[in-house]
């Protein structure tokens, strides 16, 4: 193989482990990693808004409400008002919720962190730098991204 298969099979290798795991999630656990990773924070923090979790998780105070909504729909977790200020609105796991999340798969970009995280700071910047440069040569250095690995729409 030439560099130029190298890189397209290598770019569609990564591609294809994101799909093949975002059906795994969806058939193992019904939630995609948007939704996992939304609920994950929601219980690491339990008195977040909508938009101190769409910071955190960097997605869209949109995209954050819409996950919300089906979550809600599907009895996964529910609003709650604050007592001491009625306009906040406080979001909770319910029990289904907390069952759903504890048996949901890990999400891929949690697995690709951890190997990440591991190596020298030098090859982090290198894979960064490289990374970003494949970007701008698929002209897509302007599309705005969540730092999830997932394919297709996010709420």
């Amino acid at each position: 193989m030439d560099n130029n298969e190298l890189v397209l099979s290598s770019l569609r290798r990564v591609i294809r482990a994101t799909d093949l795991h975002s059906k795994k999630l969806a058939k193992t656990s019904g939630l995609t990693a948007p939704q996992i990773l939304l609920m994950q924070t929601i219980r690491t923090k339990p008195d977040a808004t909508i938009g101190a979790i769409a910071a955190d998780i960097s997605l869209s105070h949109a995209t954050v409400t819409t996950i919300v909504d089906r979550l809600e729909k599907r009895g996964l977790l529910s609003r709650r008002r604050c007592d001491k200020d009625r306009r906040r609105i406080y979001l909770e796991l319910t029990d289904a919720g907390e069952i759903a999340i504890s048996q949901a798969p890990t999400p891929l970009q949690e697995h690709f962190v951890q190997r990440f995280n591991k190596l020298d700071e030098w090859e982090q910047h290198m894979i960064i730098a490289s990374l970003q440069r494949v970007a701008v040569m698929m002209n897509a250095e302007d599309i705005e991204a969540a730092p999830l690995l997932e394919v297709g729409s996010l709420d």
